[in-house]
């Protein structure tokens, strides 16, 4: 299931690109900026400021949906055992559904029509949620997209299996692997996961002689300290084929999605994390010999 097909984009990899997004994610990161990806499953969103009280949509649920008495509506979302149905039921488009499901061919459907801009640098990405924990569709796109030469890029935690990963290898022409701290605990506390595995899973695909580039998401609270980056960076550079560090300073973006999700945002009132800060990490990872870039 894909939540999202983004076009013409110059981010995650070369030249222009096509990013698909996977819906579902085994980690819980406490920052994240696309909570709709969170779910394997399709998410309801509602959007207060778009709403115009047609009330369609608490027609097409029993009870799940009410009105408030000022403006707006409440949904219970636990109610709603098949969020497809109010999938366009809001004309004013104020209540959406996250989620669609496409197969292999309508994707390639969509990729084939940015073939005449990608030249010899763009291609897809496939982003998500974390992709690599979908089932055989994913394989099969990959298969597909390597038969037609199409460059391909994939956005990951590696918080995955090694058997999720393995089948990748040879069909995806760079790992974008994001590493977010090498403490376990720190790990477990903001992003309910095991660092070990993330780690593990990285030192097997960096020895498996294929390009990885590795990216670091800098959150206040969580790992952005010198000590702490610089943990990381020598992490990176103890382990085979790893040329490139990206730093992604955290942004408030996606905020107003949890919102829309009925969900908290837990992380705190953060401020963002501007570029300037990263000067120290992109010096010493330099010095470690690594090519720096800030973003993706």
């Amino acid at each position: 299931m894909i939540f999202n097909i983004q076009r013409f984009s110059t981010h995650d990899g070369e030249g222009i690109r096509t990013i698909i997004f996977y819906k579902g994610c085994p980690l819980r990161c406490q920052w994240c900026s696309n909570p709709e990806s969170l779910s394997f499953g399709h998410s309801i969103m509602y959007d207060e400021k778009l709403c115009r009280n047609f009330e369609d949509c608490i027609n097409s649920t029993n009870g799940a949906i009410t009105r408030l008495k000022n403006n707006g509506i409440r949904i219970n979302r636990e109610l709603i055992s098949e969020p497809r149905i109010l999938k366009d039921v809001c004309a004013a488009k104020a209540l959406t559904v996250s989620g669609e499901t496409k197969s292999v061919d309508e994707l390639l459907t969509e990729v084939e029509k940015d073939l005449p801009f990608y030249n010899h640098e763009g291609g897809v990405t496939i982003s998500g949620g974390e992709p690599l924990s979908q089932g055989d569709e994913l394989t099969a796109l990959l298969q597909e997209l390597k038969v037609r030469s199409i460059n391909v890029n994939i956005d990951t935690s590696l918080h995955v299996n090694w058997r999720n990963v393995a089948r990748c290898i040879g069909l995806v022409d760079t790992f974008l692997v994001d590493v977010k701290h090498t403490d376990k605990d720190k790990f477990k506390t903001f992003v309910q996961g095991d660092a070990k595995l993330v780690m593990k899973n990285l030192k097997k695909l960096t020895d498996s002689d294929v390009q990885v580039i590795i990216r670091v998401p800098v959150i206040p609270g969580f790992n952005h300290t010198e000590q702490e980056m610089k943990q990381i960076i020598d992490f990176v550079t103890a382990l085979n084929n790893i040329n490139e560090i990206h730093f992604l300073p955290y942004h408030i973006y996606g905020l107003e999605k949890y919102k829309m999700l009925g969900m908290d945002y837990t992380f705190g009132n953060k401020e963002q994390v501007q570029d300037s800060e990263l000067k120290p990490y992109l010096q010493y990872a330099h010095a470690k010999g690594l090519q720096t870039k800030i973003g993706g």
